[in-house]
């Protein structure tokens, strides 16, 4: 039995669509939490662990439960705060809670997209939750049409669902199901995946997205599942390990067990988790990425130095950067924008004079505080340049005198298909423009990237265990060439 719960909404609007306003950074990948633990309101943990790990998507939001082989679930388009209330929340009871928030990659932004993707199997239900994006999707899709599989959705998380199903209803148990199935994908997925028996995590062989395990404080131990720490934080769950790359754990009322799916792993995690996309207040590799990204602001001040009276960074991301810069080069530290924190996703389109000047919706300039300075302006990254271009418009109307940009990263020349939605090469400002017609394009009087070599350094681990290909063009897991010429548009930059 599968309750569906549902609040109105339209399928037809396609939030990708919407693009006057939209976000001038490569958007978020999504976000998954599982959690094992009888004793517990799993569903109302698993939803205030999706409200830590909004950030990694905002178009759809979905809670699945287990209560013996019964399956309660819930899931549609919103933020989470949108999509669940304290009624929704009581009717999905159980001891096992699997939970995703959505930035549409493969699939398009509507309802029936959102997961965990329910299917069912001679074993019973599975909730598969995925973030990633696989690069054999056209492949696996025949697969699965051969086979006689009735895909309802556009999604690739829906695929390895039918995939696991698939195997499970050869004879596989969950197990030996899943493991075979796993080595039927390629590309970037960290999964979570519910069923009647346990739970299980899972991780492709280069670990390109996160995904951590915590434990709740309780006897006997349960465990919970997330793509960053501070989902772990925000229920009191304290940090275990990560999944490793090719891992798959299986976690039951007999506790957690580790498999090595796949024998041949190599680390590549995806920078930009680290740059951008995860939480600064998240532990990667034994510290806050808030000490990380302060390294790289510290970094590019000594690579790029400028004389100014303040520097600031665009806020949020930008921030812990920022001040890194400031205690290298002696720059005083300040704040030159202001964030309206409200400002989400809106179908309410602007007018044509507030399209003008579209930035103020979301950073507005503290004029006092800019006027005949000289500014140093850092961000994490420049994809088209569009919102960037306004911003500093913004800076010189306040009436900064040198407007001068900082980025704490290389410029990014390359899409991503791994469960980042960058846009086409060709709208790429870096893959078609030199830095110094960038600085042209953004009317500052400077502009600086920081170098690939000291992105790297930066994280104080071996530099061959990350994916840069954004960067770069060296894609760690071959891509097909019918998916390579969807978005690569243009020959191989350089870093």
């Amino acid at each position: 039995m599968i309750p569906q719960h549902s609040i109105t909404s339209d399928p037809s609007i396609n939030i990708s669509e919407i693009s006057e306003n939209a976000c001038d950074k490569p958007e978020e990948a999504c976000g998954v939490f599982g959690i094992y633990a009888p004793e517990q309101d799993v569903a109302k943990m698993a939803y205030f662990g999706l409200y830590a790990l909004q950030h990694r998507g905002q178009e759809s939001a979905g809670i699945a439960t287990f209560n013996g082989h019964y399956v309660h679930q819930h899931k549609d388009m919103g933020l989470v705060s949108q999509v669940f209330n304290e009624t929704i929340l009581e009717e999905l009871v159980g001891n096992i809670a699997v939970g995703h928030n959505r930035y549409s990659t493969t699939g398009s932004s509507r309802k029936v997209n959102a997961q965990p993707a329910v299917i069912s199997t001679r074993l019973g239900h599975l909730a598969l939750a995925h973030n990633g994006n696989l690069v054999n999707t056209i492949q696996l899709r025949e697969e699965l049409l051969q086979s006689n599989v009735h895909l309802l959705t556009t999604t690739d998380s829906e695929m390895i669902a039918y995939a696991i199903a698939e195997e499970v209803n050869a004879g596989a148990d969950w197990l030996e199901g899943a493991i075979r199935a796993l080595h039927r994908c390629q590309g970037a997925f960290s999964l979570v995946v519910g069923t009647p028996d346990g739970i299980m995590a899972a991780r492709d062989p280069n670990g390109i997205r996160p995904l951590v395990i915590g434990t709740l404080d309780s006897d006997p131990v349960r465990y919970v599942l997330a793509s960053e720490t501070c989902g772990l934080d925000i229920i009191g769950a304290e940090y275990l390990r990560d999944v490793e790359p090719g891992e798959l754990v299986w976690i039951t009322e007999q506790g957690l067990t580790s498999y090595k799916w796949n024998q041949q792993p190599q680390r590549k995690l995806c920078i930009f988790e680290m740059i951008y996309f995860a939480r600064p207040d998240s532990v990667m590799h034994n510290e806050t990425l808030y000490s990380y990204r302060m390294r790289l602001g510290r970094r590019l001040a000594e690579e790029s130095p400028i004389e100014a009276d303040i520097v600031f960074g665009v806020p949020d991301s930008g921030i812990p950067a920022a001040i890194g810069f400031s205690q290298a080069s002696g720059v005083a530290y300040g704040e030159g924008l202001i964030k309206n924190r409200y400002v989400g996703r809106t179908f309410i389109q602007p007018t044509q004079s507030m399209r003008e000047t579209g930035i103020k919706m979301k950073l507005n300039p503290l004029k006092d505080v800019l006027y005949g300075k000289r500014v140093v302006i850092i961000d994490d990254s420049i994809v088209r340049g569009t919102t960037s271009r306004k911003l500093v418009k913004a800076l010189r109307e306040a009436g900064a005198s040198e407007v001068h940009m900082r980025i704490s990263s290389p410029p990014v020349t390359h899409p991503c298909f791994y469960g980042i939605d960058t846009d086409t090469q060709d709208q790429l400002i870096a893959a078609k423009m030199s830095v110094a017609d960038i600085a042209k394009k953004l009317e500052v009087d400077t502009l600086a990237y920081l170098s690939w070599e000291g992105m790297l350094e930066a994280t104080r681990e071996d530099t061959n265990s990350f994916c840069s290909a954004c960067f770069t063009g060296d894609y760690p897991v071959a891509i097909p060439e019918q998916v390579k010429r969807s978005k690569l548009m243009l020959e191989k930059a350089t870093v």
